[in-house]
C-alpha cells in the first residue's frame, strides 16, 4: 500500500514535470509552435494531477487495525454525528468491542460537524436477524461515542448490550 512519503515523492516529480511543461508551453507561444495550445492543456492537466497528489500526501490512507476486530460495513452516515455499521450476526461481545473501537478510529474525520452543540460521534453496530422467511429485523448490539474534536480520544465510551445477543441466531455446529 502506498504511504504518505510515496505521495510526497510523486508530488515532487509531478511538480517538476509541470514546470517543464509550463516552460515548453511558454516557449511554444514565443516560437509560435503548432502544438502550443496542446502544451497549455497538458500543463493544466499536470497542475490538477500535482494538486491531487499533494492532497493525498497530506492525509494518511492507512486504516487502523485493532486486534480481534471483525469486518464491518458502514450502512448509514449522516456526515455529522450519527453512523451505523453492519456486522455479522455471529459476532461475540469481545469481537464487537474491538470492532467498535476500530470503527471509532477509522471513521473519525476532522470534516465532521457537530450539530446543536453535540461534539460526539455515535457509531451504532447492528446485525440483521431473520426470524421467519421474508422478515428481517435489525438488532443493535452496541455503540461507541467518541469526540469529534480530538483525533486521539482516550475518553471513548463503548456500550455493549448483552441482552441483545440472545436475539441472535445460535451458531450451528
Amino acid at each position: 500500500m502506498l504511504t504518505t512519503a510515496d505521495f510526497i515523492q510523486y508530488t515532487q516529480w509531478s511538480g517538476i514535470a509541470t514546470l517543464v511543461l509550463a516552460a515548453l508551453a511558454v516557449l511554444g507561444f514565443i516560437l509560435k509552435w503548432g502544438i502550443r495550445f496542446r502544451l497549455v492543456g497538458t500543463t493544466g492537466f499536470m497542475v490538477v494531477l500535482t494538486s491531487g497528489l499533494f492532497a493525498l500526501s497530506l492525509v494518511p490512507l492507512s486504516r487502523t487495525v485493532v486486534p480481534g476486530a471483525v469486518k464491518f460495513t458502514r450502512v448509514y452516515d449522516n456526515g455529522s454525528t450519527q453512523t451505523v455499521i453492519a456486522i455479522a450476526p455471529t459476532i461475540t461481545p469481545t469481537q464487537l468491542e474491538a470492532t467498535l473501537r476500530q470503527a471509532a478510529i477509522n471513521l473519525y474525520s476532522p470534516g465532521r460537524l457537530g450539530m446543536r452543540g453535540d461534539n460526539q460521534l455515535t457509531i451504532r453496530a447492528r446485525a440483521i436477524t431473520h426470524p421467519e422467511p421474508g422478515i428481517s429485523i435489525p438488532v443493535y448490539l452496541g455503540q461507541v461515542k467518541r469526540s469529534l474534536i480530538a483525533r486521539e480520544d482516550a475518553q471513548m465510551s463503548i456500550e455493549i448490550y448483552p441482552d441483545k445477543f440472545a436475539q441472535l441466531p445460535k451458531p450451528t455446529a
